[in-house]
């Protein structure tokens, strides 16, 4: 192994890593990820200690401690794009050494837990309620860029959502990575299917504002469709890349979200904010029970 060059691995004037401006040491093993930074404060408000407080652009990092253990809470912003970046920059704070630019030879896995907001793609999931991601499923394409995707899809599920929604060969091959089952374990109070991770909130996602869409019924293949007893529960943008870069990194992956929107009953619950603290308090006690 050589060293990793300075300009595949950027790192600051002070050490810290380029986008997180983060420190080997200022992150916990136990890392929760939020799409929105004014989310981390809610999340930090439950830790009984904060040791470590840092922002640059839209990643915000608190380090603490809960129930005696050390635990992270970061902000990605919004999109796969962005998780390419901070899963990437987290594994590297765990497993590189920055002074001697190699791969540490003890490899440390993290626990990262997505909490997140979404829109049900089935009836009968109403606003207001969490639902565990079990499979994510990334439209977005970004994990095929990775020699290794293979190794951590099932395969089976991409041939068989391929051919039952007849997807338009223009957009990007989607991959299907299942969450950690440690993870889904610890979280299995909250109902379980299959996430799909969009590369946008709106085309992506079967709205249509202005402009039309290359499969106005998609979502309705979606609501119908099932693998081995998993129906597809929702929409997100973030919780593919989670899973499959984590899982090709060797961490702990799972994403919990609370419905905002029902997209087969066309209802949005614009009030969502006042129900997330509970969410957040149940799966940070979770973690550090």
């Amino acid at each position: 192994m050589k060293p990793i060059a300075d300009s595949e691995l950027m790192l600051n004037d002070d050490g810290s890593i380029f986008h997180l401006h983060l420190l080997p040491g200022e992150l916990a093993e136990n890392v929760i990820l939020v799409g929105d930074q004014d989310r981390v404060d809610i999340v930090a408000e439950n830790f009984d200690t904060k040791e470590i407080i840092k922002h640059n652009r839209e990643f915000r990092t608190v380090t603490g401690t809960k129930n005696g253990k050390r635990i992270s809470v970061i902000s990605t912003g919004i999109g796969t794009d962005n998780i390419d970046i901070v899963l990437t920059e987290l594994d590297a704070l765990a497993n590189i050494d920055f002074e001697t630019r190699m791969v540490k030879p003890q490899h440390t896995s993290l626990n990262l837990v997505r909490i997140g907001t979404c829109g049900s793609l089935q009836p009968d999931i109403p606003t207001g309620t969490p639902v565990l991601t079990a499979i994510a499923g990334g439209l977005d394409g970004l994990l095929n860029f990775y020699a290794d995707r293979d190794k951590v899809c099932d395969l089976a599920l991409e041939e068989k959502f391929q051919n039952f929604t007849r997807r338009n060969p223009k957009l990007a091959v989607p991959y299907f990575v299942p969450s950690s089952p440690e993870l889904v374990k610890k979280l299995s109070k909250y109902r379980a299917g299959i996430t799909l991770s969009a590369p946008g909130f709106y085309g992506p996602q079967g709205r249509e504002v202005r402009l039309p869409i290359i499969d106005p019924d998609i979502n309705i293949k979606l609501e119908a469709f099932e693998y081995n007893g998993l129906k597809i529960n929702n929409y997100e943008m973030e919780s593919s890349a989670i899973n499959g870069l984590g899982q090709l990194l060797g961490h702990k992956t799972a994403t919990v979200c609370l419905v905002i929107a029902n997209r087969r009953c066309f209802e949005f619950a614009p009030n969502y904010r006042n129900a997330m603290p509970n969410l957040v308090s149940e799966v940070v006690n979770i973690l550090t029970q």
